[in-house]
């Protein structure tokens, strides 16, 4: 596991969220810790690396 900080979108607080390293592309909702809201999360790791990292808010999907 990958621990990973980034803002959020609606509070613009910077959170952290450990991701899984054994899956090659993510996609999924989780809300933030903060402000409780919901956040899609898209990552991508190659070769081990975090490669591609977005958080958006729901309505931008």
């Amino acid at each position: 596991m990958l621990e990973h900080f980034f803002q959020c979108p609606y509070c613009w607080q910077n959170i952290s969220m450990l991701l899984d390293e054994s899956a090659v592309n993510q996609d999924y909702i989780e809300d933030c810790e903060v402000c409780c809201r919901p956040i899609r999360l898209s990552f991508t790791f190659e070769e081990g690396e975090l490669t591609q990292f977005e958080a958006f808010h729901l309505d931008d999907y």
